[in-house]
């Protein structure tokens, strides 16, 4: 119940009057929210794991949030989660959890690293791809690692050595495939559908 009441304040402090009434208003926009909904419940369905909850698996959030900014990703990753619901074995007791661990928490992670880099960093092409997509999107894959392991911990599921072998191992290895897929898409928007990424400003990244 209180993981429901978490994840219902997490989405919550999304909500934007102005975001949704451009969201309401532009149907090309919606049309990328239920797109990449779809891509990251794709993404989600496709994990492996040895024990029960442990599972590993590409997020894809970074891209995300890059592409439609925090607000939208985080909508994204809701009816992502209830296209699992609905269509595969996830039940509705278990979407709370992987929303805030799968989808919130690794969002406002990429966000907040976003803001770092784009504050405190140059604002060349290349840092935006190896900066702000590539090595933001392997830290944030690392730390959701990381972060569900500690929780599942407390919650006294598994011991710290079983963590340790089983699951918080992998966020060594993990970050490169979450890296280089969310850094080569990010690439490919940036080249060919710039005003696509809702983070990536031509005037600023190309002028240089």
């Amino acid at each position: 119940m209180w993981l429901t009441l978490i994840a219902a304040v997490l989405f919550a402090a999304t909500l934007n009057k102005q975001t949704y009434y451009a969201l309401l208003s532009r149907p090309a926009r919606q049309t990328g929210v239920f797109a990449c909904a779809l891509c990251l419940a794709l993404l989600w369905q496709i994990k492996a794991g040895i024990l029960e909850h442990l599972n590993i698996h590409i997020l894809g959030v970074t891209a995300a949030t890059l592409i439609m900014g925090w607000r939208l990703a985080c909508l994204s990753a809701l009816l992502a989660g209830l296209l699992l619901v609905g269509f595969t074995a996830l039940t509705a007791t278990q979407l709370p959890e992987l929303l805030i661990f799968t989808a919130f928490i690794p969002i406002f992670l990429s966000y907040n690293l976003y803001l770092l880099c784009y504050h405190f960093l140059p604002k060349h092409f290349f840092v935006y791809i190896f900066v702000c997509a590539f090595l933001c999107a392997g830290a944030v894959g690392a730390a959701k690692i990381i972060i569900s392991g500690g929780y599942f911990y407390l919650l006294g599921l598994y011991d710290l050595i079983t963590l340790q072998e089983n699951y918080v191992f992998y966020a060594v290895i993990m970050w490169f495939p979450e890296a280089m897929l969310n850094g080569m898409l990010i690439t490919l928007l940036i080249t060919y559908r710039p005003h696509w990424v809702k983070t990536f400003y031509d005037q600023e990244y190309l002028n240089k």
